[in-house]
């Protein structure tokens, strides 16, 4: 009656939870900031990431998660430890239960890592979910039925496709490209043709204002400021949305490959559910302009971009913590 039950989309850019009854009450950056001199940590999430590229030297500001997976173990367990605490109350009697998501094709030795890292950071007991079967959920997808689901999760650190029929993934790819991969061919792209410099925030700024995946009819333009490479002054250009669409090219044709092998491998019979149905995209990645056109256009199938695509992970992992029974066996064994 007292139990909490918490959903958690562990993510390398954002880390947002679910609490039953609630619904969202958390959507942070996973960004620590920690003191090289004695080690402690400083800032995490929204405070840490204004510290990004601005810090000093005696503080390094980190993502302690890549690619989707943990790199930094004990900075991962004390960021899910303040989070929790922060959703929780730090006196609370009842430790939660947890559904925590987890990329697909994910090994046995990153799985143990999220699993203790949430039951050091103050879970009682915790679940693994895949991450496209919580999207699913999340956005509301009849997944339980003997039909074929499509679902594309875009996340920060890896995008994933998975066709599920019956509570269960049937087909599923992975790639390890995503916004962090977006915004460094930004980065990229403005170094080689301006000579100019800028950070991660300043190419995600540019992917939001003025990013698209097809070349917009109205074109967008915005200013950019950086460092020179020759002069090592300050500098400031205008850069367009047709050049955006030229720089991120070669990340969204990683992501149209893995949905196009899905595609491939599905079964004939859920191959034609999935042109009836269309399928959904979820994730941050499908904020970007046009995204849902692009993958329609290069797969013919159609495909809808979800209600509130960033949650939906999150929303997932709890509904399936709320109907355990139903989706036990749909879960990642340890």
């Amino acid at each position: 009656m007292f139990e909490k039950l918490i959903g958690i989309d562990l993510g390398t850019v954002n880390i947002i939870i679910y609490v039953k009854g609630k619904g969202i009450v958390l959507q942070e950056p996973s960004i620590v900031a920690i003191s090289n001199r004695d080690n402690k940590i400083v800032a995490v999430g929204k405070e840490a990431l204004t510290m990004l590229g601005r810090a000093p030297e005696s503080i390094e500001v980190l993502r302690p998660l890549r690619d989707g997976v943990i790199a930094d173990y004990v900075v991962t367990e004390a960021m899910l430890r303040y989070f929790i605490t922060k959703v929780g109350g730090r006196f609370s009697l009842f430790r939660p239960r947890i559904m925590i998501s987890a990329p697909v094709g994910i090994t046995s030795v990153e799985t143990r890592a999220v699993y203790d890292a949430a039951i050091q950071a103050g879970g009682k007991e915790v679940y693994l979910i895949p991450e496209p079967l919580a999207a699913a959920l999340g956005a509301d997808m009849p997944v339980h039925t003997p039909t074929g689901n499509m679902v594309v999760d875009i996340g920060g650190g890896v995008s994933e496709a998975a066709i599920i029929s019956m509570n269960e993934i049937v087909v599923a790819d992975a790639v390890r490209v995503g916004g962090i991969k977006i915004d460094g061919a930004i980065i990229n792209y403005i170094r080689k043709k301006y000579n100019l410099h800028i950070g991660e925030s300043t190419a995600e700024t540019v992917k939001i204002e003025i990013g698209s995946s097809l070349p917009l009819e109205e074109r967008l333009e915005m200013e950019v400021k950086g460092r020179d490479q020759v002069t090592g002054l300050p500098r400031t250009i205008r850069i367009n949305s047709d050049e955006v669409t030229e720089a991120i090219a070669e990340p969204l044709a990683a992501i149209i490959g893995m949905v196009k092998r899905v595609l491939e491998k599905a079964p004939p019979e859920l191959a034609s559910d999935i042109i009836d149905r269309g399928m959904i995209l979820t994730g941050g990645g499908a904020l970007l302009r046009n995204i849902d056109r692009l993958l329609t256009q290069e797969t013919g199938v159609p495909c809808y971009v979800a209600e509130n695509p960033m949650a939906c992970v999150a929303l997932g992992a709890g509904k399936a913590l709320e109907n355990f029974e139903q989706m036990r066996r749909s879960l990642i064994t340890l």
